[in-house]
């Protein structure tokens, strides 16, 4: 009943789609290591994307 219904730009729709692609494609290329077999001295870093521009977890700008 109190249900809300957000409208998505088809842009934003597409660029979605297309980070999807490119982390798969990425993922691809670069596969994560075996987690019981990896060496644990360095934390995983993590993307997140605002507006245009990628950050890393520690909030540095990717380039």
């Amino acid at each position: 009943m109190g249900e809300v219904v957000r409208f998505v730009p088809k842009s934003e729709r597409e660029r979605a789609r297309l980070v999807r692609e490119a982390r798969a494609i990425y993922d691809s290329i670069f596969p994560q290591a075996d987690p019981v077999r990896a060496p644990q001295d360095k934390a995983p870093i993590s993307r997140a994307v605002s507006d245009t521009r990628a950050y890393r977890s520690d909030g540095g700008l990717l380039s």
